[in-house]
């Protein structure tokens, strides 16, 4: 599990880049509002260049003199990468963030990083690879339209085929989250809903993530969630391998108001 213990940081220690992970089309046959639409669609793979994320590698130093104390890490006191507009709109109180920043505007391809709010600013915790939607990012999502919604967006519900594995999110365990079929490169789509957090885009907070009431109305869809990844796109969904799924909803605090940022680095930077 992540842990966001503040650590020394050690001269000779270089940050990780995120994994690279393959894109390809699924299909979501399944009756519930997961992902957006239950249409399919084909596209070819896509794969996430680590040179593309941004990230920087800490320069090696000199050792520490015996006795001495080694530099505190750095916290930023901005989340990196956010801009004025996007940082306007997450909530005063919110603790933790899930940001989710996608490769491009229309990439499936997206990369999570963990954040903790300090006295000092944004404390980084663990970072991994995603998938989004098949055709990217959009400021005005409607259901169908294969994008991930950009947005700034609460966490409040989780769920799961699988018995709650330690969230402190009020947990609905149902079969509702039962998913069959395969995606367009053949992979299985059974799993992908046994872990899901609700994101609040057109859902009730206080509410399972199956629940089908739309604030905004049906037209700008619903159903996105946080679940297992299957290896490819989804419909409107943020996918994380099935142990960070769970190692994220294990550290989900509803006392620290988590929310989720997520969009593709342009539209974030704003």
């Amino acid at each position: 599990m992540a842990s966001f213990t503040r650590r020394p940081a050690s001269p000779r220690r270089r940050l990780r880049t995120p994994l690279t992970v393959a894109g390809a089309l699924v299909v979501l046959s399944v009756t519930l509002a997961g992902c957006g639409s239950t249409h399919a669609a084909s596209v070819g793979g896509a794969r996430e260049s680590t040179g593309a994320s941004g990230t920087t590698q800490a320069r090696p130093g000199r050792p520490a003199p015996d006795g001495a104390e080694p530099a505190a890490p750095v916290v930023p006191a901005r989340l990196p990468g956010v801009g004025p507009e996007t940082l306007a709109g997450i909530p005063g109180n919110a603790r933790q963030v899930v940001l989710v920043t996608g490769r491009g505007k229309d990439s499936p391809v997206s990369r999570v990083v963990l954040y903790r709010r300090t006295g000092a600013g944004w404390e980084r915790g663990a970072t991994w690879p995603a998938h989004n939607a098949l055709k990217g990012w959009t400021d005005d999502h409607h259901a169908g339209d294969l994008r991930s919604p950009i947005g700034v967006f609460t966490l409040t519900d989780a769920g799961g085929l699988r018995p709650d594995p330690g969230t402190k999110l009020p947990y609905d365990r149902s079969v509702g989250f039962t998913i069959a079929g395969t995606g367009f490169e053949g992979e299985s789509l059974a799993g992908s809903f046994d872990y899901v957090v609700a994101i609040n885009y057109n859902h009730e907070p206080g509410t399972s993530p199956l629940d089908w009431t739309r604030p905004l109305g049906a037209g700008k869809g619903g159903g996105i969630w946080l679940h297992v990844d299957h290896g490819g796109p989804t419909h409107g969904c943020v996918s994380l391998a099935q142990e960070h799924l769970k190692e994220l909803m294990r550290t989900l605090d509803p006392a620290r108001h988590p929310v989720i940022v997520m969009g593709d680095a342009k539209s974030l930077a704003r």
